[in-house]
């Protein structure tokens, strides 16, 4: 009797990050139908914890257990929102991306408590607090609404909108991925998706990876048939830029890569913390060569003076 190949897929427990596992191995199966794909569920540091991610390491703390399972050789595969995985410089060795699947929609946007008639951050009463634990997020609310009060909230994103709705948050609206909503069936809930091109969006917004050990080559090539790519691109050249920013979970900055043909265009913009300054690039250049049109966005950046911003920050104590 022959046997089934069976990859272990380690995903966080939450609603989304199963919904993004789920996808990733229906995608595996169509391609693999002869594959047997499990999936485990962990809970990540980053999950239960509510305070800054400053404090208990960065947006690290949402895959090292996924990380150190992978890496013990408890699983084949992990699978991630791009937006929680750490910085280039940040993430240890060992840990590959084999897939990038295909981008969703990369913008922001406005929830209000279901109880409220909808209206844009703009018609927000004078002094509403908006619920956001992005520093991005945090600097452009102060820079186009400093009427309105940021208010640090962590959690899932269904749970931020529960409590958002039955009062316990004691906000007046949240600031979310638009791809969340769409992956948790709640894009309904948003009163305004705001513009990309004056609300900028985060660093590997939409994205999800499929990652494994580096040097599986089993399994690298089990993943690459899914592999999106002018997604594999964009994020090649957005994580090329924040790695030579070196920014962190509290590194107020944008970097969004977009395909025109064969180029590659970054935009890029690093923010001081009140988001009274900004400093602006765009890079671009053949899509092959994604990881250096990045690097060069980024060193344009810090040539114009985005260090002085970075350093602004308030890092890890």
């Amino acid at each position: 009797m022959k046997t089934t190949a069976v990859v272990r897929v380690g995903s966080r427990n939450s609603p989304m990050a199963r919904w993004q596992t789920d996808w990733c191995v229906e995608l595996l199966s169509k391609a693999h139908p002869d594959i047997c794909f499990e999936i485990t569920t962990m809970a990540s540091q980053g999950d239960r914890y509510h305070g800054p991610l400053s404090r208990i390491g960065g947006k690290g703390a949402f895959v090292k257990a996924l990380d150190r399972a992978l890496l013990d050789g408890e699983l084949d595969v992990t699978v991630s929102c791009v937006k929680d995985l750490p910085s280039p410089h940040d993430r240890p060795p060992g840990v590959s991306i084999g897939a990038a699947l295909e981008r969703g929609d990369a913008r922001d946007a406005l929830v209000l408590p279901a109880s409220r008639p909808p209206c844009a951050l703009a018609e927000l009463p004078r002094g509403a607090r908006v619920g956001t634990s992005a520093p991005r997020r945090i600097a452009q609310l102060r820079q186009h609404h400093p009427r309105l009060e940021p208010v640090l909230v962590r959690g899932n994103a269904d749970t931020r909108i529960a409590r958002l709705d039955d009062g316990s948050s004691k906000l007046d609206a949240l600031l979310v991925a638009y791809a969340g909503l769409h992956r948790l069936s709640q894009t309904h809930r948003a009163t305004q998706i705001l513009d990309p091109t004056l609300w900028l969006p985060a660093s590997g917004a939409g994205m999800v990876v499929a990652e494994y050990r580096t040097g599986d080559t089993t399994t690298r090539d089990l993943l690459a048939p899914i592999s999106h790519p002018a997604t594999a691109t964009a994020l090649t050249a957005e994580r090329a830029t924040l790695a030579a920013l070196r920014g962190n979970c509290m590194t107020a900055a944008s970097v969004h890569a977009t395909l025109t043909g064969d180029t590659v265009t970054v935009h890029a913009v690093v923010f001081a913390p009140d988001g009274h300054t900004a400093i602006r690039t765009q890079a671009t250049g053949a899509v092959h060569q994604a990881d250096t049109v990045g690097r060069r966005a980024a060193e344009q950046l810090l040539h114009d003076g985005a260090a002085a911003l970075l350093h602004a920050l308030p890092h890890r104590p």
